[in-house]
Parts: C-alpha cells; structure tokens; sequence
C-alpha cells in the first residue's frame, strides 16, 4: 500500500501505480453516513476520477463488521426538516459520485451493508464479498424509502420482483442467499473480500486505461436506452477508442508478443 491520505471517516491508498482504494473509516459509527462521510466521499472518488493515472477504484471498510450501515439515523434524528432538506444534495453527490466513476469501481463487503450502505455498494461495477455479508434496503420500515439509487440499481441489477422482494420487505439477506440472488458478483472465504476486491482491480487495472473508461461509459450510458440507440452509445466508444495510441499499443504488443506498454492516450 502507498500514498495513503487521511480525510476525516475516508481515506485513500493508492496499490501500486493504477489501483486505488477509498476506505470508509468510522468505525465507531459502523461507518453510518454522516453528512461528513458523505461530503469526504464525494471529494474523494471525484478527485480520484479526475487522475489519468487511476484504472480500477475498491471501496472498502477500515473493519469488518460492517461495510456500511447506512445512514446516521442520530444524526438525522437531530435535523429538523430544513436541516435534513440541506443535507440531501450532500448525499445524493456521494452516492452519485460512486455511480459517475468513470474508472471500474468494485465494493468490498464483508459484515452488514444495508441501506445507504448497500447502495454505495450498488453504485459499484462489482461487488466481491465475504460469508459474513448481510446486505439490504431496511428503508420503508423507518417510513422513508431508499434514496441513494436503490430503487433504481437494485431493480437493474436483479429485476422487478426480486428488487420488490427485498424492499418492500425490509427483509435482510445473508451471503450466499445474495449470490444466488444476483446481488453480489464474487464470494469469496472469510476475511478475504478486501484482499479479493483489490486482486480483481489489479486484473482489470493491467488492460488499457482508454479501453477501460470507454466500455464502462459504453456500458453505463447504453442501459438507459433501447438497443439501437445503445448501440450508437457503443459505436461513438469504440471510435474514441479505436483510433487512441493504447490500440496502436496494444496491436503492437500483440505481435510483438509482449506485455502492453499503455499510456492512456
């Protein structure tokens, strides 16, 4: 681990050169989101996406019981409805800036992930957790309703009736019920979601950084339309990306037969 930065309940590591890790640390909180949490995430992955250097983003927790609880319910007990109207674009830009990555972004999870929680993780390209997981959208059983994207990721990730399911219930669901379910990618053995979370992004982080940034804004923004016009999406990324010096690059080392040399240009 190198480059480690202290901003308040989030810190940054840099792995190596390409891989970056942003670390929810309030642990005597179970890193509820605090208007403080939310502001530090916010800055963090937005100034991360800004550096050409970044090809694969984990977010992960400082301890294992929980990756996040969701929302500081102290906090918002103590907001009157002015205060809790002012602190909503701060959410809403933390848990935007973790959908508006423009690098693969992957949730590590081990211990409970439930509302705002769950939703950061959501807001994630991939989700590796471990057996202890328990994630959910808890929302309509304190009279609110999922608000940092879980009506709307959740329903894309799993559909319909399964999103339903688990709000409309409150219900919470274990590891291996969430694998089946679609709710997380990779389970992985105990105590190694973060280390697993991090080899992934060192996979993905060793293939062209323009490569990268282009099928995930091919992707992202092609889910919203039709197939047609997602395939303009796509064709509009593959022109940006076929004609940058990391494909020259790449068909080089390909003949060459040797490792790529990217430059992210």
């Amino acid at each position: 681990m190198t480059d480690a930065v202290a901003s308040g309940p989030v810190r940054v590591a840099w792995h190596g050169e390409h891989v970056a890790e942003v670390v929810l640390d309030r642990p005597e909180a179970l890193n509820a989101v605090s208007t403080a949490l939310a502001r530090d995430l916010a800055v963090a992955i937005g100034a991360l996406g800004g550096q050409p250097r970044l090809r694969a983003l984990v977010i992960s927790s400082s301890q294992d019981r929980a990756f996040c609880v969701g929302a500081d319910l102290k906090e918002r007990g103590e907001l009157d409805d002015a205060g809790l109207m002012a602190q909503r674009p701060i959410t809403r830009a933390a848990y935007r800036a973790v959908l508006d990555s423009p690098v693969p972004t992957l949730a590590a999870v081990a211990g409970y992930a439930l509302g705002g929680g769950f939703e950061i993780a959501l807001g994630c390209d991939l989700i590796v957790a471990d057996p202890t997981a328990v994630l959910g959208l808890p929302e309509v059983s304190v009279g609110v309703i999922p608000g940092g994207g879980g009506t709307q990721l959740l329903t894309r990730r799993v559909g319909w009736s399964r999103a339903a399911d688990l709000i409309f219930t409150a219900r919470r669901v274990g590891a291996e019920e969430a694998l089946r379910l679609g709710l997380i990618d990779r389970l992985v053995p105990a105590g190694q979601a973060r280390a697993a979370a991090l080899e992934l992004a060192a996979t993905i982080a060793a293939n062209s950084p323009v490569g990268l940034r282009n099928a995930k804004r091919a992707m992202r923004l092609g889910a919203g339309t039709d197939l047609a016009a997602g395939l303009e999406v796509e064709d509009a990324a593959w022109r940006a990306t076929a004609f940058s010096a990391d494909r020259a690059e790449g068909v080089r080392a390909f003949l060459e037969q040797r490792p790529p040399r990217w430059s992210g240009g």
